[in-house]
């Protein structure tokens, strides 16, 4: 009895996968829980493993994208003698296929010596009325050429077709100073799903994006004052991501419905906040998730970040670690953004994007007075967030960082 190996479910809202690359043959000897295929998702890549012993035969080919179920391959009955008996006879039937092929025959040769005309000497001597019997060919095995047509009767070279003019030149373009080099790669398989879902969730939604900007001073002289004793007594550093993922773990709590999702025809609202951060990885950007963000301290959170991300440029963050965020989180000014619209991390209905801190002008008590300004944006879909929730959230987020003792009080 053969086996069918199916694409197996690997996560929330993961609907396809793309098989990367088939690590055993069609035809190979196959143990169980033996290795034999990689697949990707737009959040990881995990390994298949086979279900029992057997001869594998693929179906699907590498880089075919597969819906969760679609049939792999299947493991036939067999055994690692029967696969090997099988190869020995294809390699001898290989054999015989490299065998020389036989010279030209014979009556082959003579066909020649007898005068076949090429094209142009046959379409010369139909004209002239003439048959090639009788000609000495001067070309190669004796056959007929155009110079020989041309000379078997009175008609001169120049009558028998009428001259072609000759094509005109191409313009010459001058060379360009400098390497003109282009570089073709094949997109991963990783890069044409998050494309795909990308372009999916441009069309499936209806994204707007609101800004605002924070003074980060007052979180900045925080850190300054206690950033070495915070390090000294819980071993990690205290940055940016925990204020914020603090900030709107509160800011969520007043406005829910930036922490919901639409399923069919219902709005699904979450007690509880999965914060998703975006983290650059060595294949691309990934978004592993910190659960249950809002019971946790700023020292729980930085921890879990610095794991995460370790995790993520190792490549070793597991398909658990990157599903079922509620909201997103994502900081492109350590590149060094000024400012962005980032694109909903679907299901979920909002994202917060973070940018770089720039000196900047500003008045304060009726006073111009420099200051580090960040601006931060809201991307959100307008079909469950209202325009005043996704403005009181923003709003909500600032005064949270422009008065960090807020966080730790609640208020």
């Amino acid at each position: 009895m053969s086996l069918e190996i199916k694409v197996p479910p690997v996560g929330e809202s993961i609907s396809e996968v793309v098989l990367s690359r088939w690590l055993k043959n069609d035809g190979d000897f196959v143990e169980m829980d033996e290795v034999i295929a990689e697949m990707e998702s737009d959040k990881a890549t995990f390994e298949l493993p086979a279900e029992k012993a057997g001869i594998l035969k693929t179906i699907a080919t590498e880089g075919d994208t597969l819906a969760i179920g679609a049939v792999l391959c299947t493991i036939e009955e067999g055994s690692s003698q029967a696969v090997s008996s099988s190869a020995k006879a294809a390699e001898k039937t290989t054999e015989n296929k490299d065998e020389p092929k036989p010279a030209l025959t014979t009556d082959k040769a003579k066909t020649y010596a007898s005068g076949v005309p090429s094209p142009a000497a046959a379409k010369i001597l139909t004209e002239k009325g003439m048959d090639s019997a009788g000609l000495t060919g001067s070309g190669p095995g004796g056959r007929v050429t155009k110079d020989d047509a041309l000379k078997s009767g009175n008609l001169k070279p120049e009558e028998t077709l009428p001259v072609k003019p000759e094509p005109a030149k191409a313009a010459i373009i001058p060379p360009v100073a400098g390497s003109r080099n282009e570089r073709r790669e094949k997109m991963s398989s990783l890069r044409k799903t998050v494309a795909k879902r990308l372009v999916a969730v441009k069309s499936e939604t209806a994204m707007l994006t609101t800004f605002n900007e924070v003074d980060m001073q007052p979180v900045m002289e925080l850190r300054a004052k206690y950033k070495d004793k915070f390090k000294e007594k819980f071993g990690v550093g205290l940055g940016f991501m925990s204020f914020f993922t603090k900030a709107v773990c509160e800011a969520l709590k007043d406005f829910p419905s930036v922490n919901a999702r639409i399923e069919a025809e219902e709005i699904v609202y979450n007690d509880f906040a999965d914060i998703s951060i975006a983290v650059s990885a060595p294949k691309g950007l990934v978004v592993p998730v910190i659960r249950n963000a809002e019971s946790m301290s700023l020292a729980q959170i930085e921890k879990a970040v610095m794991e995460l991300a370790v995790k993520a440029r190792e490549s070793k963050l597991t398909l658990e670690e990157m599903t079922g965020g509620t909201f997103t989180i994502t900081n492109g000014g350590v590149f060094g953004s000024m400012m962005s619209t980032p694109i909903i991390n679907a299901p979920q209905s909002a994202i917060l994007g973070m940018h770089n801190i720039v000196e900047r002008p500003v008045a304060v008590n009726g006073q111009v007075v420099i200051r580090p300004i960040m601006y931060v944006a809201l991307s959100y879909d307008h079909r469950i967030i209202d325009g005043r929730e996704s403005v009181g959230f923003l709003v909500r987020v600032k005064q949270l960082l422009e008065d960090p003792s807020r966080l730790l009080l609640g208020v």
